[in-house]
């Protein structure tokens, strides 16, 4: 059994922004050499998920929009008692979840056909991390 970790970083220029990585995970996974196992990829801060969906705009909007309806922006979150303003992010991030495990055939992650992996912010605009850990043979 191989194991391949990557560790990448990332500074959005919005404070919520979601970004496209599944090309960048498919070169790790071929970095990896694993022709069959599993991606665990996660988010390394509790402000930030990764999710699969389908890359289009106007669904990320959808996504940003419901999320701001489910856990809006509240001066009044007592989170904020500690000096901090991002309490809406951390309940955003239970919406969405911090990680997520997608299998690898043949060396390739096994998709659906509009399945993608992005990386979601909610307290960007500052150098946040995520791994990507490859297992399998």
């Amino acid at each position: 059994m191989k194991s391949h970790t990557v560790y990448l970083t990332f500074h959005t220029q919005k404070r919520k922004e979601i970004v496209p990585i599944t090309d960048r995970v498919e070169q790790i996974i071929a970095e990896s050499g694993v022709q069959e196992g599993f991606a665990l990829v996660s988010a390394m801060h509790i402000t930030a998920s990764v999710i699969v969906n389908d890359e289009e705009p106007g669904l990320w909007q959808d996504i940003m929009e419901w999320a701001e309806k489910v856990a809006p922006e509240n001066p009044n979150y007592k989170h904020h008692r500690t000096g901090e303003d991002n309490g809406d992010a951390h309940l955003k991030n239970l919406l969405m979840h911090h990680q997520v495990i997608v299998p690898i055939t043949k060396g390739e992650i096994d998709f659906g056909p509009w399945q993608r992996i992005f990386y979601v912010e909610f307290d960007g605009q500052r150098d946040k991390r995520m791994l990507v850990k490859v297992i399998g043979e």
